[in-house]
């Protein structure tokens, strides 16, 4: 409809200045008008026909809510990764984890009883969310009743904020799936 308003703008536009700058009078003015009408329907005529959108569902015309400013958090044991790729689908080299480990070594160690910024990961593929000794846990974690499986990990790893919304971790995650599929078999197999 933008479209159709605008060409027939144009059209209306241009008659106009011919019509204003011909001494032709009233005569010329007209014929001017009767092509503007004419190219307006040969426009109206070319552009694809949009029915009315039927509505099945009245409450569904209702004023969207305003998104918020928080991720959109994932249920606790949801497995699904705003990037669509399955874990199961990947094989995790622990060589090329120990790389991408360099970036959590800032807050966390793979040596047992080593609490950090984070808590040590020594063994936590398997454990509770907020069970590693010594660590004083946000509420978010202590709380989560997650299981560190790597099915788990694999999708807290990609946005944890996601996973646990109100985290202490300030990790903006790891977006590359290979590399946390090859961090999650580093953290399993660190030798």
């Amino acid at each position: 409809m933008t479209v159709m308003k605008t060409l027939m703008g144009a059209v209306a536009i241009s008659a106009l200045t011919v019509a204003c700058s011909d001494s032709g009078g009233e005569e010329t003015s007209t014929a001017i008008e009767t092509s503007a009408t004419e190219d307006a329907a040969v426009v109206e005529a070319a552009l694809p026909e949009k029915s009315a959108p039927t509505i099945e569902n009245p409450a569904a015309t209702e004023e969207p809510e305003m998104a918020s400013a928080e991720p959109d958090a994932a249920e606790p044991g949801d497995m699904t990764t705003k990037d669509g790729v399955a874990f199961a689908s990947l094989t995790g080299d622990a060589a090329a984890g120990k790389a991408v480990f360099a970036q959590c070594r800032a807050c966390h160690v793979l040596e047992p009883g080593v609490n950090r910024v984070g808590p040590s990961l020594a063994g936590i593929v398997g454990q509770a969310a907020g069970s590693v000794p010594n660590f004083n846990y946000s509420k978010a974690n202590k709380n989560s009743e997650l299981t560190w499986t790597p099915e788990q990990l694999y999708v807290y790893l990609e946005d944890p904020r996601r996973v646990m919304p109100k985290t202490r971790m300030v990790f903006p995650g790891l977006k590359d799936a290979q590399k946390r599929a090859d961090v999650i078999a580093y953290l399993q197999n660190p030798a």
